[in-house]
């Protein structure tokens, strides 16, 4: 099913399938719902499965005003309250993990656990290559455009030659971005942080990390020991774009964690050796 939900003033574009326990999938900067497409089928049968456009994202309205990450917070929190589709299960990858950390501390009610995929809590800008990452991407967009700067990204993200037509599919949705929605989301995710916060969300939490992600595996595993009920999982031979690149592998972290948390057991109450914290590995996946 496919609607629309408006949140102060802009139309987001929602789709819902299956029935169950309501899960939303959030994506990441410069992309949309569509790149959930390995994973709405294959969770439909057994949950209601929620994706949507951010705003400034895919087929949602693009303010011209300045985004936030909490206002990206506040548009799902909306979401799931219009649809009463809370508490959820809410996994974000990148962009879309920082939005489901800021909502866990905003409206911890609407979530029943967490899933933040190749992402960060804390963006604040501390080194020259900080500055010089974000400024690059948003210089290069006004220069090269969307289509060449998809180009660039798709050659790092999927890098064996069996992967051409991920490459090419990645180039054409990355090209049909807003150059200026764009660059008001680098800028809303520039500085941003949670880092501090991490202690005060309680629920469920499951960090999700490929093996070459562009943070690495440490940072993650750090935030994981800030928090009092997380796990970190760790997918061998993997890049950013995890869900898309190893839906397999991904799909396995995912339905296990879930089915985890739906018996009652919190993050790594079943099996320790999935817990992360200081002095303990993280459980791997080989794929």
């Amino acid at each position: 099913m496919t609607l629309t939900v408006t949140v102060d003033g802009a139309r987001l574009h929602v789709e819902e399938d299956g029935q169950g326990e309501p899960l939303l999938l959030v994506h990441g900067l410069g992309s949309s719902a569509r790149d959930w497409f390995a994973q709405v089928p294959h969770f439909a049968s057994r949950y209601r499965v929620l994706t949507l456009d951010l705003r400034g994202h895919g087929r949602s309205d693009k303010p011209r005003e300045a985004y936030s990450i909490s206002q990206f917070a506040r548009d799902v929190a909306v979401l799931l309250r219009k649809r009463d589709a809370w508490p959820a299960h809410v996994v974000g990858l990148s962009m879309g993990g920082m939005v489901a950390l800021q909502l866990a501390l905003n409206a911890p009610a609407l979530v029943r656990s967490l899933t933040v995929v190749n992402s960060a809590s804390d963006v604040r800008l501390k080194t020259w290559h900080d500055v010089w990452f974000y400024a690059s991407r948003r210089l290069a967009v006004q220069v090269l455009g969307m289509r060449r700067v998809g180009k660039i990204i798709a050659d790092k993200l999927f890098v064996r030659p069996d992967q051409e037509n991920l490459r090419r599919e990645f180039v054409k949705r990355w090209a049909d971005n807003d150059p200026a929605a764009y660059v008001r989301t680098v800028d809303a995710i520039m500085g941003w942080s949670v880092h501090d916060r991490l202690h005060e969300i309680d629920i469920p939490s499951l960090f999700v990390s490929s093996e070459h992600d562009y943070t690495p595996v440490s940072s993650k595993n750090l935030a994981v020991a800030r928090m009092p009920n997380a796990e970190l999982a760790v997918v061998d031979g993997a890049r950013h774009a995890l869900p898309v690149e190893k839906p397999e592998a991904f799909n396995a972290i995912l339905d296990d964690y879930l089915q985890r948390v739906e018996a009652g057991w919190g993050a790594g109450e079943k099996d320790s050796s999935a817990a992360t914290v200081e002095g303990r590995p993280p459980k791997t996946v080989s794929s």
